[in-house]
């Protein structure tokens, strides 16, 4: 099944993402194999919806974003394994929250991954799952040299193997 994203951005957005250009210092590609069988492997989700912890974590800043609707706030949110439908969330500009808040599936799909588990196909399922708040085209220096390790530290002291991205 081909998924053409393109058709669900504003068409002002997509000049944006048609032709990316690597960064300054980007000039080799990014590719980590994959070595372990999936089925003995510790994975984790990311997920770019912006979702937090009610009662238990701060919601991304959305204030500062409707000042400075360039920026996107750098911050992540560890998402435990066992959070439960209802308990998150989300703080997001860009997307409309209605589908994710009724079904955290759609943008974090722990219970899909725990049926994986359940049927041998993956290892486990991470202790904690990572949610960003995407659009961070403005702040991206501040996310590879701040947010990016901090989530990678995370993770591999969790000893996670892989990352599912769930993008929003």
């Amino acid at each position: 099944m081909r998924v053409d994203s393109f058709r669900f951005l504003p068409r002002s957005f997509q000049p944006l993402y048609a032709d990316p250009q690597p960064l300054d210092g980007e000039s080799e590609v990014v590719f980590s194999p994959f070595e372990k069988r999936l089925a003995d492997a510790t994975i984790a989700l990311l997920t770019s919806a912006g979702l937090y912890v009610q009662g238990q974590q701060e919601p991304f800043d959305a204030d500062r974003e409707r000042r400075d609707p360039t920026w996107g706030d750098p911050s992540w949110r560890p998402i435990p394994r066992g959070t439960s439908q209802g308990e998150l969330g989300m703080t997001h500009l860009h997307v409309n929250p209605a589908d994710v808040i009724a079904d955290h599936e759609v943008a974090l799909p722990i219970r899909t991954l725990d049926t994986m588990v359940a049927e041998g196909s993956v290892g486990r399922s991470a202790l904690r799952h990572v949610s960003v708040m995407g659009y961070q085209e403005v702040g991206l220096h501040t996310w590879r040299g701040t947010t990016a390790p901090e989530i990678i530290e995370m993770l591999r002291g969790d000893g996670v193997d892989g990352v599912v991205l769930a993008p929003v």
